[in-house]
């Protein structure tokens, strides 16, 4: 054996790798001896919490994720759903991820979100598809925050820098901000790609004496130990874990996209998996577990950009843009010519073996012999303890709303809203973006879904990504419920059948009960509204110890279960926006309020209205009615089809009112609203309660009358509160309540991020 071997393993060095002590008897156990250095970490990766999902696999298992349309569901790189054939009958499926990259952004933001972009584009194309589009879901702590602004310029500059160079457009997303994020940011990226169902790769490895070959870019020392170091919290110390961030290079990913999907053209690729999370170890030991086979690895034949690297640090680094595959006897070199033509490394380090273990060779020696299964499927499982739903409740200390507070002036609370850090036009970030690369987008970022063309067909995807903190801060559950709602919402509002969901789980520590209970309510919310809406989930990431006591005490981040949601049009061209319109005749066109029959809302409870304008964080959120959210999300649906409507937009953040003003400002058309005549409810919470399961949308003609006829046929509430024209708002019976001037509205609206990355707020 090695020195490595020789290195004693103390109680320190165990530590150091983010094993317990129980963990560590676990591997004793599992090894029948003390482990080497190497062996030490790669069991200490593979266990970690991003690695393994210890503290949340329990609970992951009691997510939907099956339907006729499912072609492959979580446990593989990326979820795969089928999209129908194109236009010459083949069959094409969507496949698609999301996970996060939180701790190295905070860390290092411009490369901690450029290779999260970077390592979900690989998931994705690894399993043969082409990426068509990139969305993301950040969150940020309070504006005012000494670092933000530093942290805001390097992930949004992170994240289109990648994009753009990749060629990928990056379509959409979303961004809040609140002081729970102000030291543990958070950045979720999200890929979407296309493939043919017959050209589908996975991962598992097979064929006793098949090649393993290695390709892409060279192995460094970036990233060693960045799957431990994304399994803790942060402490005043977390600057120093600045090494454990990888460096991505977009320009050599673009070329690995390609030179993979030459390769996948052929028929030499026996399994394939990217060097994500824990680099070699991890693609390696997946590979292989999946395969029920063994796995030898050359270690001298591993291409290494430094000089002297050991065993240890090749198979922990994270170094980017490099994939794993296993070809077929006598195929590596039809495939090395291709990998050499776009001037990337290649090169065979290994096979198959029947063995069932991990053997690593260097130097003639065997440095590292593992067996698989505790690897992988042994990995330890923890049923962490969780408040009751009520002992929650009395932790989290929620007030109730009480005495609504008075809205004297609906107008001026409206500009507040709208030049809010959470509702401020998001136009400064996206405009850095790339979004119409590729020629296929055909709804640019700003509306309720983005929509992407499916080359060379009539089809379209929708995709969306959502979540509701606060929500699900108050009520775990109900919040929970509410992020796969309103993503259901958001693709129904383009007009799109929502088909599948994508998740991202950030949450604080799990070994805190209180914790535990924002996770399990959250996953059984979001579970029972996947049910209900047949809307499963077929991929996912989860992101723990997300919390930092450097900001005071373990101050852990709003739980934030990010949706990434996907559904399918038949025809891009009838997908709608959310853009109020006139006629080329000058008629105004009807505003109709479709899944209320009053003109008001009920729910102000959690509101930003409270938050922003009366800085109060009271009462329950609203109760989502799933039933509800279905038979409306369909009906919305049949109007889009059949051409019924020229604008649609949900109700969310900010209530009935803000609504109506983006789709104003969208549009650059005013509106007179005249929803000041119900008395069932506050005036404030007409106005901007945030009632879950509501659209906003607009007919061709203030005189059509089709859209309720067609409600009333089907048994979906409708009223008429309005019609568009003119440059301003008019709120009430023609102003009674007030008017704001659109460019008012819209310099409001438009002023936060500019003013904010200027060094003006």
């Amino acid at each position: 054996m090695s020195v490595l071997e020789a290195a004693r393993i103390t109680p320190e060095i165990v530590a150091e790798h983010g094993l317990s002590p129980e963990e560590y008897e676990r591997v004793l156990h599992a090894l029948g001896r003390e482990p080497n250095l190497v062996e030490l970490g790669i069991f200490s990766v593979m266990w970690s919490e991003h690695c393994s999902y210890k503290s949340s696999r329990f609970h992951l298992k009691k997510l939907p994720t099956k339907a006729p349309w499912v072609i492959c569901g979580p446990g593989e790189n990326a979820g795969v759903i089928d999209i129908g054939p194109d236009e010459q009958g083949r069959g094409q499926a969507a496949i698609f991820k999301m996970e996060s990259h939180n701790h190295p952004s905070y860390i290092e933001p411009y490369q901690g979100a450029a290779t999260g972009v970077g390592g979900i584009l690989r998931d994705v194309f690894t399993m043969g598809a082409r990426p068509v589009a990139n969305m993301n879901a950040l969150r940020f702590g309070r504006p005012d925050h000494p670092k933000m602004r530093h942290l805001i310029a390097g992930v949004v500059s992170g994240i289109g820098g990648y994009g753009n160079c990749v060629g990928v457009p990056t379509v959409g997303g979303e961004v809040n901000f609140d002081t729970a994020y102000d030291g543990n940011i958070l950045v979720n990226a999200m890929t979407v790609g296309v493939a043919h169902t017959d050209k589908i790769f996975y991962s598992a490895a097979t064929g006793l004496g098949n090649p393993i070959v290695y390709v892409g870019s060279k192995t460094g020392r970036d990233g060693i130990h960045g799957a431990t170091m994304a399994s803790a919290d942060f402490d005043e110390n977390s600057d120093e874990k600045r090494p454990t961030v990888q460096v991505g290079d977009p320009f050599t990913e673009k070329l690995l996209i390609e030179a993979c999907l030459e390769l996948m053209a052929t028929d030499a690729i026996v399994a394939i998996q990217d060097m994500g999370a824990a680099g070699l170890t991890s693609s390696s030991v997946e590979m292989a577990s999946k395969g029920g086979a063994g796995i030898r690895l050359d270690m001298n034949q591993v291409p290494c950009r430094e000089e002297g690297m050991t065993p240890y640090e090749m198979m922990l680094s994270e170094s980017q843009e490099r994939m794993l595959m296993v070809l077929k006897p006598g195929r590596e070199g039809e495939a090395e010519a291709i990998f050499k033509k776009w001037e990337l490394d290649f090169a065979v380090i290994g096979e198959v073996t029947d063995t069932g273990h991990m053997v690593l060779e260097w130097n003639g020696d065997v440095v590292c012999d593992i067996p698989l299964g505790p690897l992988a499927d042994d990995a330890p499982e923890y049923d962490r303890p969780h408040l009751s739903r009520e002992d929650y409740k009395a932790w989290a200390q929620v007030k109730p709303l009480g005495d609504v507070p008075k809205s004297t002036d609906i107008a001026a609370d409206l500009l507040k809203l709208m030049a809010s850090p959470n509702l401020a036009s998001r136009r400064w970030i996206w405009e850095q973006y790339d979004s119409q690369v590729g020629a296929d987008t055909v709804q640019r970022p700003g509306g309720d879904a983005a929509v992407v063309r499916v080359h060379g067909t009539r089809k379209a995807l929708a995709i969306t990504t959502d979540c509701t903190p606060r929500y699900c801060y108050a009520d775990p559950h109900e919040g929970g419920k509410q992020a796969i709602a309103e993503a259901y919402r958001n693709l129904c509002a383009v007009g799109a059948r929502p088909l599948a969901v994508t998740n991202c789980l950030n949450f604080g520590n799990p070994q805190r009960p209180e914790i535990m209970a924002q996770f399990v309510g959250c996953l059984e919310g979001m579970g029972e509204a996947c049910r209900a809406l047949d809307f499963p989930i077929v991929s996912g990431n989860v992101s723990l110890y997300n919390e930092s006591k450097a900001t005071g005490g373990g101050s852990a981040i709003l739980p934030t279960p990010a949706i990434g949601g996907v559904g399918l049009l038949d025809d891009w061209e009838k997908s709608a926006t959310i853009a109020f319109q006139t006629s080329p005749e000058g008629w105004a066109h009807g505003i109709w309020l479709i899944g209320s029959s009053s003109k008001g809302g009920r729910y102000l409870g959690q509101s930003l209205w409270l938050r922003e304008v009366h800085n109060q964080s009271n009462g329950r959120p609203p109760v989502v009615d799933l039933k509800h959210e279905r038979e409306a999300g369909e009906f919305v649906q049949r109007l889009i089809a059949d051409g019924l409507v020229s604008a649609v937009h949900d109700i969310s953040d900010g209530g009935l009112l803000v609504a109506i003003a983006e789709m104003a400002l969208a549009g650059d058309v005013g509106a007179d609203i005249d929803i000041s005549d119900q008395q069932d409810s506050p005036l404030a919470a007409r106005m901007f309660g945030e009632d879950q399961g509501l659209y906003v949308v607009t007919s061709w003609d203030n005189g059509d009358q089709r859209i309720p006829e067609l409600a009333s046929e089907l048994g979906m509430a409708c009223t008429w509160i309005g019609m568009t024209g003119g440059d301003e708002l008019l709120i009430g019976d023609h102003g009674s309540l007030g008017s704001i001037p659109l460019a008012d509205l819209r310099a409001a609206h438009e002023g936060f991020f500019p003013a904010l990355m200027q060094g003006e707020l």
